[in-house]
């Protein structure tokens, strides 16, 4: 154990090193070390070329939505890396997202189906999110918001499935908008977004963040499977995070999660990701699901920084670790 917390602690990735003083260790983000270890995220060879594409206007010659590169999953993956906030250079990317989002084309297609609409409502609760998070909000988030708080289903949560049939949220489409809405209310004080962010934490825990409800059985295989980064895929170590971030961690419902995470600790200490939804390539012509760099180890029985930092670090907070 001792072994792996030294080697996260000493990472060549500044991003690992820091996420494993703030979420492991509980440092405060705001000492002087901390935020020089943000500068040297800002300025490393994984943020160089995540960011290196860009045009003049600062903005990405692609859809924004394009997999894994465009500008919304761009941004999402700089708030989760610790990526420091108020980089007014982030801008462009912010509204080539909100342009797409808040266009009447965009709007319009957005179908009510038997009284539910049907959206990938995590597109808007990521700009939603990283926006605050990277400190580059401005006064179009609002509205964002609104629309969101519009999609929402009578069960807490979003689903863009269009079928008729469809009545119940996916954890999918959910987890992003309930980090959205949870750090909207914090940053606003917005009685509707906090509301809606509780609501949102019932659609995952009254399924104990994996089972079926009516026989207890795991919903789908791939939630017991740890992914980095995950992008809109749920699973288990998703689910801990977003109940972390949420405040309800503790909750007892989150128990049966955190026994599974703990079961999937390598002999070393560390964690496997066994989910990999990315193709590292230098060229965007490749196809969809294109990442411009590697997240680490893949595979089971090999340890992937990301993975370990976080899944130790819920572990750690829920009284899991010796």
């Amino acid at each position: 154990m001792n072994e792996i917390l030294d080697h996260l602690e000493k990472s060549v990735d500044p991003c690992v090193r820091y996420l494993f003083r703030r979420e492991y260790l509980r440092e405060n983000s705001e000492n002087p070390e901390m935020l020089a270890l943000q500068e040297e995220i800002r300025h490393s060879s994984r943020v160089r070329l995540m960011l290196a594409r860009r045009d003049a206007q600062g903005r990405f010659p692609w859809h924004p939505s394009s997999k894994w590169v465009g500008a919304f999953w761009t941004l999402l993956m700089l708030a989760d890396i610790g990526y420091p906030p108020g980089d007014q250079g982030l801008a462009p990317l912010r509204d080539q997202v909100l342009d797409w989002l808040l266009s009447p084309q965009h709007l319009n297609k957005v179908p009510q189906i038997d009284g539910r609409w049907r959206r990938c409502a995590l597109q808007e609760a990521s700009i939603v999110y990283s926006s605050l998070k990277l400190g580059i909000e401005n006064e179009r988030i609002p509205q964002v918001v609104e629309n969101l708080l519009q999609w929402q289903w009578p069960d807490g949560g979003w689903n863009c499935d269009k079928k008729p049939a469809a009545v119940h949220s996916s954890f999918h489409e959910t987890w992003i908008p309930l980090l959205a809405m949870h750090t909207y209310a914090l940053a606003s004080g917005s009685p509707r977004a906090q509301e809606s962010s509780q609501r949102a934490s019932e659609v995952f825990l009254k399924h104990r963040l994996f089972r079926r409800i009516k026989d207890g059985e795991v919903m789908d295989t791939n939630f017991g499977k740890i992914a980095y980064p995950p992008y809109w895929h749920y699973d288990i170590l998703v689910g801990l995070r977003v109940m972390d971030v949420v405040g309800r961690l503790s909750d007892p419902r989150c128990g049966d999660a955190l026994d599974w995470l703990a079961s999937l600790r390598l002999p070393d200490g560390g964690f496997a990701v066994e989910q990999k939804y990315y193709k590292v390539s230098a060229d965007k012509k490749e196809g969809s699901a294109v990442s411009f760099v590697d997240w680490g180890s893949t595979g089971k029985g090999k340890m992937n920084e990301f993975a370990t930092v976080h899944a130790l670090s819920i572990l750690k907070k829920a009284g899991r670790l010796n």
